[in-house]
């Protein structure tokens, strides 16, 4: 579906992305300068967009910077830089908070239980809502994608997933082949982790097939070298389904 691009996305697309934008991207998250020259030019385009259609609120009386706005912004455009999809459409606001958020009361955890423990958030991503993002764990796992995590990237990722209308685990793919194939892998790839079967995901990836896919967006993104080395057939579907081979940005053919 072609979605019409909003005055202010014209307006800021005419902008120049300023040097000082580019330059704390660089220092903030290292992955910026792996990008090709073309690749960061249309991210950069992407990021323009991104802000000019998307609200930024702080909470707990926090103050968010124009860097903050970039760099989640960069880091949310990633994933469809080569896909788009109107920017993740249903997305209108991101909500930082200064940490990690602590939500009380009692909430359902699945299969008909429910817990009353305190539970502790770096990140949420709401149906038609709100994304809700930790700045001190944006801000540390964009220095350290090494890590394997980016909250960003993870919480975007449940946007995609839910571009459908259901969390299920598979984005939008048009290409009947592409599709299946990637069920399939995705299927063995999380009975494994139910199974208690190490793999290149974190464990977390088992929760259920939304968390599964979320994971696996953020280590393709952030570890792709180890995930190719250790899960070849999914890191290949990957590749298919975003239009990216963050691994060969790493290690570059001769």
């Amino acid at each position: 579906m072609f979605f019409r691009r909003s005055k202010q996305e014209r307006e800021a697309l005419q902008q120049p992305f300023p040097d000082a934008w580019r330059q704390r991207l660089a220092y903030r998250w290292p992955m910026f300068t792996t990008l090709s020259p073309d690749e960061r030019e249309r991210l950069e385009d992407l990021v323009k967009r991104f802000l000019a259609r998307v609200r930024f609120e702080a909470a707990q009386g926090f103050t968010v910077t124009d860097e903050m706005r970039v760099l989640v912004a960069a880091q949310a455009c990633l994933p469809v830089l080569e896909l788009d999809l109107d920017l993740y459409r249903q997305v209108t606001s991101v909500i930082l908070h200064p940490r990690t958020v602590v939500l009380k009361g009692t909430r359902n955890v699945g299969s008909h239980l429910a817990s009353d423990t305190d539970q502790t958030l770096a990140g949420q991503a709401h149906h038609r809502g709100p994304v809700v993002l930790s700045w001190s764990t944006v801000a540390y796992e964009a220095r350290h994608h090494e890590r394997g995590q980016n909250v960003v990237i993870h919480e975007f990722a449940h946007q995609l997933d839910m571009l459908d209308g259901m969390i299920d685990g598979t984005p939008p793919i048009t290409d009947r082949d592409l599709r299946a194939r990637w069920v399939t892998a995705c299927t063995a790839e999380y009975r494994k982790l139910r199974r208690g079967e190490e793999g290149i995901l974190r464990p977390y990836a088992a929760t259920d097939t939304g968390e599964f896919f979320a994971v696996a967006v953020e280590t393709f993104f952030t570890v792709p070298v180890a995930f190719a080395e250790g899960a070849p057939e999914l890191y290949a579907l990957l590749c298919e389904v975003f239009g990216q081979d963050p691994a060969a940005r790493l290690n570059p053919a001769p």
